[in-house]
């Protein structure tokens, strides 16, 4: 399959995808209700940062990513799999939560690509930890960021950042 040229209309709909999967997700998942926000850069979360990407390719290329800060994925976590957030004990845990999370957020948008004509395929979910993570683009990459609160707590935020292959 070869990667088909895309227009200002085709971005603004992958991200339009993208932002009602993210919430439809959330809520189907983890029954939490997102609201949009400014995509800024999130405060230093003292446990760190965690992002899980999926990718897709095909006649749509591109990666879905989504940082939460750890406390917020361990909050996601502990919603999850219906237990208290005191039990969420093994960075594993919730390393799986956040990379499942990334994997129905992208499995959604592909559906809804496919749905409209840009047939693809994910790849397997990738998570990475640290602090002050960013993920860097080439030239030929058109980037779009994302931002979530939830809507009952200030606090607590997601964003999602969405790599298209421009061709």
């Amino acid at each position: 399959m070869a990667i088909r040229k895309m227009y200002d209309t085709d971005i603004q709909q992958f991200e339009e995808l993208t932002h009602q999967s993210i919430v439809d997700v959330f809520q189907s998942m983890v029954s939490m209700d997102l609201e949009s926000e400014s995509p800024e850069p999130f405060a230093a979360d003292p446990d760190g940062q965690i992002i899980g990407s999926v990718g897709f390719t095909g006649e749509a290329s591109g990666v879905i990513c989504l940082y939460a800060g750890v406390n917020f994925a361990k909050s996601v976590t502990s919603r999850m799999l219906g237990i208290g957030i005191h039990e969420v004990d093994e960075d594993e845990m919730v390393n799986d939560a956040i990379g499942e999370l990334s994997n129905m957020v992208a499995g959604s948008v592909k559906s809804r690509l496919c749905d409209r004509g840009w047939p693809c395929v994910l790849t397997i979910p990738s998570i990475v930890r640290g602090q002050r993570l960013s993920v860097e683009r080439s030239a030929d990459i058109i980037r779009k960021v994302i931002g979530f609160k939830v809507s009952d707590n200030e606090t607590q935020h997601v964003m999602a950042e969405l790599l298209l292959k421009q061709n």
